[in-house]
């Protein structure tokens, strides 16, 4: 933070704007993180003070103060789980219904208001990118930016294949169906890292932006889809309120997701030197959501379950995303 701020105090720091504005974010963001743990150690050194005057009368709020300290610092211990170089960035969502039409296409809208709703309990802000709306009911797909604190960190964890088995409202004999839901998630730093992508590598199509009713379709071409033709990603934006700002969204979206495929890419290399099985196709769901003949929301990687699966669609999420970090965090202690 300092290196940072003394480099904001040079004469010709905003001769770069692009650059300037990189330094400012990551400075702002620095300087909450470091505001966390300077109140924390004011607090604590408040406390013991108190404690040294061994005054009876002070007992009640000195063991009020412990108690408030006792969270933060649990949730600070919290906070060293995120270890990943991107872990603290904002996050991009994108939700794939998969097989199995009107089933599947409403169980991935439910996953979307399942991340929308723990976004915002969090104060997270949430803006739906790109939308793709079910022939009957539901999403074939959608994409969101989340941006808040470890957005990226915490719902990395929901990288993979989402399993709902439930007696199903669309069928008229009441038969217990299965659904599958493919979640991505990447980090969204296009902003901050150097990514060249040739114009000749990308097929630009533009077309009306689709909305919820007549008076929400646009009668101009703002909506994009880009192609980018070497490795195949798709990326389509339609929410914004020019083909302009549409074209720039999805630029941001292939860098990020072109940026991730390169770091998965050298991460399963290492991984297979390591001799570790990286295997991560569709079938292999990573958590399971079953609301017949049981309720039981149980994630596959690490054990943890939850009987409460209703309250885990209504976006209560962290126990799953904290279980997920320490064992994570255990398999690199053991493996490193």
């Amino acid at each position: 933070m300092a290196e940072l701020e003394k480099a904001s105090n040079q004469p010709d720091f905003w001769s770069d704007s692009a650059k300037a504005q990189q330094i400012m974010r990551e400075l702002t963001r620095l300087r909450r993180q470091v505001a966390v743990w300077e109140s924390v150690r004011a607090r604590l050194h408040d406390a013991l003070e108190l404690a040294e005057l061994g005054d009876e009368e002070l007992l009640p709020e000195l063991t009020r103060e412990v108690e408030v300290l006792s969270k933060t610092v649990s949730d600070l211990e919290f906070r060293t789980l995120f270890s990943g170089k991107y872990d603290d960035e904002d996050a991009i969502l994108a939700i794939h219904a998969g097989a199995g039409g009107t089933e599947a296409q409403d169980w991935a809208q439910m996953l979307q208001r399942m991340y929308i709703r723990w976004a915002e309990d969090r104060g997270f802000k949430v803006e739906i990118l790109d939308e793709s709306p079910g022939d009957e009911a539901g999403i074939k797909s959608c994409m969101m930016s989340v941006q808040g604190d470890y957005a990226y960190g915490r719902l990395k964890s929901e990288r993979g294949v989402h399993r709902l088995v439930r007696i199903s409202p669309y069928d008229a004999s009441s038969r217990r169906h299965t659904s599958f839901a493919k979640v991505e998630v990447w980090p969204d730093v296009a902003e901050d890292i150097e990514i060249e992508i040739d114009e000749k590598d990308l097929r630009i199509d533009r077309f009306r932006a689709s909305g919820a009713g007549g008076q929400h379709v646009q009668k101009n071409e703002t909506a994009v889809r880009i192609t980018h033709i070497p490795t195949g990603i798709v990326v389509s934006c339609q929410n914004q309120r020019s083909l302009t700002q549409n074209m720039q969204m999805a630029m941001k979206i292939l860098k990020a997701q072109l940026f991730d495929l390169e770091r998965r890419k050298q991460e399963a290399e290492l991984a297979a030197l390591k001799g570790e099985d990286v295997d991560a196709g569709w079938g292999n769901q990573i958590r399971s959501y079953v609301l017949h003949p049981y309720k039981m929301v149980k994630d596959h990687r690490t054990g943890y379950e939850m009987g409460n699966a209703q309250a885990v669609l209504d976006g209560r999420l962290d126990e799953f995303m904290e279980a997920y970090l320490r064992h994570s965090v255990g398999e690199v202690a053991e493996t490193g």
